[in-house]
């Protein structure tokens, strides 16, 4: 007569647990002149990195840029340029979360989207790259000690990152004919009301790299 009780518990606890399993995933949808893709993005392995990706996102901040760099057996990389060349100005940079996505199984693998930044570890802005082939070695700790931000995946439109990575190249890895970003669409973000955030001061130009 006590089996009763325990199991009802344990359904309880089980079905907890798929309900937060279950939680949507935020999404942003880009739209290039080569086709879309959406990446879904992990806020629970990189709370700070997402926060800082939906804010261009929605400020519409990506539309009007360039995948400016690609390197077709790495990774392609834009957010940052314009079609002139010009590198936008941003927010200030967001903290290096690499370790702790790390830590939850997030890595530099094919389909993945990670922030791109300077030798500072803590320099990303807006720029992002998605890799085309596995590069773990960009991993937590990697060479410098502090690896490279995963921040989520591509979970559709992968066939357009391939297309990407295909272009045609100039010295310094810039696409001959500009690939850009046309339109950014947020997807499955809660709504509920949050605290109003200071405008960041607008910070130097730098050039992010991998």
């Amino acid at each position: 007569m006590y089996f009763r009780p325990l199991l009802s518990i344990f359904a309880a606890l089980a079905l907890f647990g798929q309900t937060q399993d279950a939680e949507p995933k935020p999404k942003v949808q880009f739209t290039t002149n080569l086709g879309s893709f959406t990446v879904e993005l992990n806020p629970n392995a990189a709370p700070k990195t997402v926060e800082n990706f939906i804010g261009y996102a929605k400020s519409g901040f990506y539309n009007g840029t360039t995948f400016h760099r690609v390197i077709g057996t790495f990774m392609v990389q834009g957010g940052g340029h314009t079609v002139s060349g010009e590198q936008k100005a941003t927010k200030s940079p967001v903290v290096n979360e690499a370790k702790r996505a790390f830590e939850m199984g997030l890595q530099n693998i094919r389909g993945s989207i990670a922030m791109a930044r300077t030798p500072n570890p803590d320099s990303a802005t807006s720029q992002f790259f998605i890799n085309v082939v596995d590069n773990v070695s960009l991993d937590y700790p990697s060479r410098d000690g502090a690896g490279y931000c995963v921040f989520g995946y591509v979970v559709e439109g992968m066939e357009t990152i391939d297309k990407i990575r295909d272009v045609k190249t100039l010295p310094g890895d810039r696409p001959v004919e500009p690939v850009v970003i046309t339109n950014t669409k947020v997807i499955g973000l809660k709504t509920a009301a949050k605290k109003p955030v200071a405008k960041a001061p607008v910070v130097k130009k730098t050039k992010p790299r991998v």
